[in-house]
């Protein structure tokens, strides 16, 4: 019987999974380099340690009885490490292997019969101009692992574009992708568990402002057919994986093609909503799942929802609105307990409950106008 739970990163996603998982009784170990993380706040034990650091990656699966992690770029050796001493680690490593690279990712989909965007392999540049003669511009250079939130990415519209990117990124291996002009991005959260059951949320619709997610719409104003597209497509991945635990899969929505942008081995901020929205948010499903208790379908409690990132400033560490986005009844704040609002970084998110998703957008759009960052040296100063 599973009594504690190690996680491997100590973001704002490991926090709200402690959250729940503590709520369920359970006890949480996480290990993180840098102290006083927003996991490690509210979790039972922190340890201090990067994360390929394989003794104290030993050390936190002798502490847990089941391992798991919130980002998907955590070393493929430190989970073959806990695997090979019989640790159990879910989601496996064998899941890891393929969704942290790009273009084991995009192979796997396409194997599973599902389409993505048309892609080359950049290993050296001389694999440059077969791949501009291919895909053509524009098209989108990223490295094969460890991007996020728009890093790592580069929109190339020439040669000398290309070559500016390669020079960026420093020798890292790299996927050329077509530029796809879509209609929406979508994603789902899904959880499986050891014996292949699956439950699904429902499809969202995102908003990004220069690669970072800005808003979430759910449920996704799509089409049914296209929702359900979705949903069987997902359910198809996950048993092609094998995976244990919750998981998100972001979508391009083409004209009539749906298109699969990449795999989120983890819980999600596109599912972030289902703390206030959901029956059973996405965070208790992934412990439900990684600890063998039964996964039930979850519920929305609400016609609609949109969840805003409030993302910092980088001129101010102080939140100030708060009180004014509050009196919406409707509204739910979460903060992630960072001590800094450096430019662009996500510090937390609200939710806004609607009768329905124009409902909801207005209220989230009043609510992001009344958040702002206060610089507390400059009010001292004063």
């Amino acid at each position: 019987m599973t009594h504690s739970i190690g996680i491997l990163g100590g973001g704002q996603l490991g926090r709200m999974l402690t959250l729940e998982a503590k709520r369920m009784g359970y006890r949480v170990v996480v290990l993180e380099p840098l102290t006083n993380s927003p996991t490690g706040q509210i979790a039972d034990e922190q340890i201090v340690s990067a994360y390929d650091d394989l003794r104290f990656i030993g050390e936190l699966g002798a502490r847990t009885d089941v391992v798991t992690y919130e980002f998907e770029n955590i070393p493929l050796v430190s989970i073959e490490a806990l695997e090979a001493d019989r640790r159990l680690v879910r989601p496996s490593g064998a899941v890891l292997r393929i969704t942290q690279e790009r273009l084991l990712e995009k192979q796997f989909v396409r194997d599973c019969g599902i389409a993505t965007v048309d892609y080359a392999a950049l290993r050296t540049v001389d694999d440059v101009p077969a791949a501009i003669e291919r895909i053509g511009f524009p098209a989108v250079l990223k490295t094969t692992m460890g991007g996020y939130d728009g890093k790592g990415q580069w929109l190339v519209r020439s040669d000398a574009d290309v070559l500016d990117a390669i020079a960026a990124a420093r020798g890292r291996p790299l996927i050329y992708e077509a530029f796809t002009p879509f209609e929406k991005e979508l994603s789902i959260v899904c959880a499986r568990n050891a014996v292949g059951d699956v439950v699904t949320y429902p499809v969202a619709e995102n908003q990004h402002d220069r690669g970072v997610l800005a808003t979430t719409i759910v449920p996704a104003r799509i089409p049914a057919a296209v929702a359900e597209a979705v949903r069987r497509s997902a359910e198809t991945i996950a048993a092609g994986l094998d995976i244990i635990g919750a998981f998100a899969i972001e979508y391009f929505l083409s004209g009539d093609e749906l298109l699969v942008n990449e795999i989120a081995p983890r819980v999600h901020n596109t599912g972030h909503y289902s703390l206030d929205a959901a029956t059973v948010s996405q965070y208790e499903a992934h412990v439900r799942a990684i600890c063998d208790l039964p996964l039930v379908p979850p519920r929305m409690l609400v016609p609609a929802v949109v969840m805003v990132n409030i993302l910092g400033g980088g001129n101010g560490d102080e939140l100030g609105g708060v009180n004014e986005l509050l009196r919406d009844p409707d509204v739910k704040l979460h903060m992630y307990g960072k001590a800094h609002a450096a430019l662009r970084r996500k510090m937390g998110h609200f939710t806004v409950l609607g009768a329905d998703a124009d409902d909801a957008l207005r209220k989230a759009e009043v609510g992001r106008r009344k958040l702002h960052w206060i610089d507390n040296r400059a009010v001292s100063r004063a």
